[in-house]
């Protein structure tokens, strides 16, 4: 799908608004993630906005709407809010701490009911409201956050694009320029062949040296861009590549596809990015891609160098404010020699096609391409190494996950139910994979090469109490705090009852902390009965039981 934003974005200006919403937070905007910047697997829908380094500040809706999702997850986006508003968006506030009083009770009511932590629960149209400005929760750190912070999401409520929050009147301070950091010179088989030293002129012009190459290259560029309250280095906005003044390839960041993230290995250089740990954007259309953002016109973004011309090459890079920084580049059309990194196995043993399934089958193991496992034609190594099974795959994208296959052991049940598929890590600690057990072969998938293995995983889970221990009175507490871990294959499940009822324990996988607050329930004894059973990854299942003491009616 192309996008005609770009033109959009160049009607509305720089710094103009389609449509005012409130601030979700009563504090200065402090960004540490910004809209459309490239992360491990995807675009980044929203906006990171800095809490202060603490969980807990108020977190208020934008606008007048309906919750019409409420969702608790360990993982992902953690404590997330979707409200749908009346003007045809829908904001996202994600990592919550905890939700406002009544969508607590709402949802704590749908997890009792479900005997679940994790839930996720659609509401209809004006079952639960929210004015503008109502504090509707808290920020914190749940989920896949790595610090306190408020995720902010904008969406078309039809399509459930993100829109670029920053065209809906939020106020982030910004006189900070983006910045640059290196060049680098694609082949027309985006292939990388220099990367080119960069020399900052004055606070908004970088030059290079004279560049000499010919034939159709693309550029790429490393950058960043700062607002004025963080220190972070955020992604960028617009991007503008000219030769000899023409322009030739620009992009724009108004909105995005979240299928766009299948793309982002294309959109960077993936072995740079895996072996160097440099991330860099493609100024051209990588091939096999729809980015949804990408415009056509009026080319690709390859440059034809022809022998014997000089060129001059400027790229514009502007972040949401109208902030700019320039490239300036000379090109004198020559021959020269290139190199290229080696990124294929040694001696490949295999041709995968993306038009075909591919299986490469040994007796008791083997691995499963199917098609397009590979946005392009690949040739992999796999050897059978008695009890393991080696892939080595080139450093390209990799588009579709494969499947690792074993024939089940001979053993007892108890090991056979203690095993599964892992890869070989570093320094001796295996990876653990969810393995699917069917009666001629363990399935399991990943998109790495590596020396893959069966395992055992005979060590149950660890549970500790935190402050408390067995036959306390409790009458002053207001949280029950349980450390459990697996170092293994994880954490799959937990379940904790409180007298034969099941209770909400609240699980922070990060702290690997299990939280009850006493309020959640109210018993009528004073005697409770705790039994916790948590469960790993391969079925291994620890079992803790306690008895405390707690005055009855605190809870009322």
């Amino acid at each position: 799908m192309l996008s005609c934003f770009f033109f959009l974005g160049t009607l509305l200006g720089f710094g103009q608004n389609e449509i005012e919403l409130g601030t979700p937070l009563d504090i200065p905007l402090a960004l540490s993630g910004n809209f459309a910047e490239l992360r491990g697997g995807h675009f980044h829908a929203g906006l990171d906005i800095k809490t202060k380094g603490r969980q807990g500040l108020k977190v208020k809706a934008v606008e007048a709407g309906s919750i019409r999702r409420i969702r608790v997850s360990t993982s992902g986006y953690g404590k997330t809010l979707y409200i749908e508003h009346n003007n045809g968006l829908t904001s996202v506030y994600a990592h919550l701490q905890k939700f406002a009083p009544k969508i607590e009770a709402f949802i704590k009511a749908i997890q009792y009911e479900k005997e679940r932590f994790e839930v996720q629960q659609f509401l209809r149209k004006d079952e639960l409201t929210v004015t503008k400005g109502e504090i509707i929760g808290y920020s914190g750190n749940t989920g896949g956050s790595f610090g306190p912070h408020l995720h902010f999401e904008v969406r078309d409520t039809d399509l459930q694009t993100p829109l670029n929050p920053l065209r809906m009147g939020l106020n982030v301070q910004d006189t900070q320029r983006p910045q640059f950091r290196q060049l680098y010179l694609f082949d027309d088989q985006e292939r990388l062949f220099q990367d080119v030293p960069l020399q900052k002129i004055n606070d908004s012009v970088y030059q290079t040296n004279l560049l000499f190459t010919q034939g159709k290259i693309g550029l790429g560029l490393s950058m960043f861009d700062r607002q004025d309250l963080s220190y972070n280095r955020n992604g960028i906005y617009r991007v503008e590549v000219l030769l000899n003044g023409q322009k030739v390839y620009a992009y724009q960041f108004d909105e995005i596809d979240f299928k766009d993230g299948e793309y982002i290995p294309l959109f960077i250089d993936y072995a740079l990015s895996k072996t160097k740990k440099r991330r860099l954007y493609k100024l051209f259309t990588p091939a096999y891609s729809m980015l949804s953002f990408l415009n056509t016109i009026p080319s690709n973004g390859f440059l034809l160098i022809e022998n014997g011309k000089s060129y001059q090459v400027k790229v514009i890079v502007t972040d949401f404010h109208g902030n700019h920084a320039y490239l300036e580049s000379y090109i004198d059309g020559q021959n020269t020699k290139r190199e290229f990194s080696s990124l294929t196995p040694t001696n490949p043993t295999h041709t995968i096609t993306p038009e075909k399934d591919y299986l490469v089958q040994f007796e008791d193991k083997g691995v499963y391409f199917s098609k397009n496992s590979f946005f392009s034609t690949q040739n992999i190594r796999c050897e059978n190494l008695q009890e393991s099974l080696k892939l080595e795959t080139p450093l390209v994208p990799v588009r579709k996950a494969f499947e690792i296959s074993f024939n089940p052991p001979k053993g007892d049940s108890l090991n056979l139910a203690q095993m599964a598929i892992v890869r070989k890590g570093e320094k001796g600690k295996n990876i653990f994979f969810a393995t699917r057990k069917k009666a001629a072969h363990w399935i399991a998938k990943t998109k790495e090469g590596g020396i893959y293995q069966l395992q055992r995983d005979s060590l149950s889970p660890s549970i500790k109490p935190l402050n408390f221990k067995e036959g306390q009175w409790l009458s002053r507490y207001r949280y029950l705090k349980i450390h459990i871990e697996d170092t293994d294959s994880g954490i799959r499940s937990y379940r904790c009852t409180i007298n034969g009822e099941w209770v909400r324990f609240e699980y922070e996988p990060k702290l690997k902390l299990l939280t009850y607050d006493f309020r959640d329930k109210t018993f009528r004894t004073s005697k409770h009965e705790l039994q916790l059973e948590v469960t790993d990854g391969v079925g291994n299942r620890s079992v803790y039981e306690t008895t405390l003491y707690r005055k009855y009616g605190l809870d009322k």
